[in-house]
């Protein structure tokens, strides 16, 4: 028998809760009767939908209804309650995982033009701090003594973040086929792209040998904060868009080395 934890685990958002439901009582829904109902943005909707897909199927219209796991999943929402052991872990996701990855703020974008403003002051942020800290960005990575001027720095900064939306989007069409919520992945983009944004200031203030470790960390949380964003931005399971920001650093790391930035 299958491990009930797991419904369980997928149940405790009230989104996917209300999927679940709705599909159980009415038998079939399209996505835009589910979209209406649940009031949320198209990117979030296929987000859930993904996370569930194990326990949908469709129809011919495409039409999304329960398989035989998802009609076990609707009775544990109608029968079952929380286990203490789950609660635990609610928490520590309350208090420890939203912030991590930011997810009071991406779950914000569904309106992405709100918050496009600070997404953008966020790039700007990261775009003058190497050039004040005289640091050539790329992408994932600085490096010291930039040869440009401070113009061309910020520049080169936003064109990095650019080229990986562009990339993005062509990567998780190619892979996933998702083709909606580009403003809302470009407000996403640009929050995740804070760890790196402010790691130009704070190198200016601590010693360089302590700093090549800060970058590193902050690099890890930006590929955390990535994923979060594909996730949000183009409704796909983390652990579909974790792919998407490995690939990116990957990609990153091969054009170093071929540049010879990297030895």
């Amino acid at each position: 028998m299958e491990d009930t934890s797991r419904y369980y685990a997928l149940l405790k958002d009230p989104a996917r809760r209300k999927i679940v439901q709705l599909l159980g009582e009415q038998g079939k829904m399209g996505f835009k009767d589910l979209k209406e109902n649940l009031q949320l943005g198209v990117g979030t909707v296929y987000y859930h939908l993904d996370m569930l897909s194990d326990f949908l199927t469709q129809d011919k219209h495409r039409k999304y209804m329960l398989n035989h796991r998802g009609k076990l999943l609707y009775r544990t929402l109608k029968n079952g309650t929380l286990p203490p052991t789950l609660e635990v872990g609610k928490a520590f996701s309350h208090h420890l995982g939203r912030w991590l990855f930011l997810s009071p703020i991406f779950t914000k974008t569904t309106k992405p033009e709100k918050l496009l403003p600070l997404s953008l002051l966020i790039l700007l942020l990261g775009a003058v701090g190497s050039a004040l800290a005289n640091l050539d960005p790329l992408l994932f990575f600085y490096f010291p003594y930039s040869p440009h001027q401070f113009e061309t720095i910020i520049i080169l900064f936003l064109t990095n973040w650019i080229g990986l939306y562009l990339l993005s989007n062509l990567l998780i069409y190619t892979l996933y086929r998702r083709t909606h919520g580009n403003l809302q992945l470009l407000t996403c983009l640009g929050i995740s792209a804070l760890p790196l944004a402010i790691f130009p200031y704070l190198q200016l203030l601590i010693p360089p040998e302590i700093s090549r470790y800060l970058l590193l960390a902050l690099q890890i949380w930006t590929i955390l904060l990535l994923s979060s964003a594909y996730c949000f931005g183009k409704g796909i399971r983390f652990d579909k868009s974790i792919i998407i920001s490995l690939t990116t650093l990957y990609l990153n790391v091969i054009l170093l080395l071929i540049t010879g930035r990297l030895m």
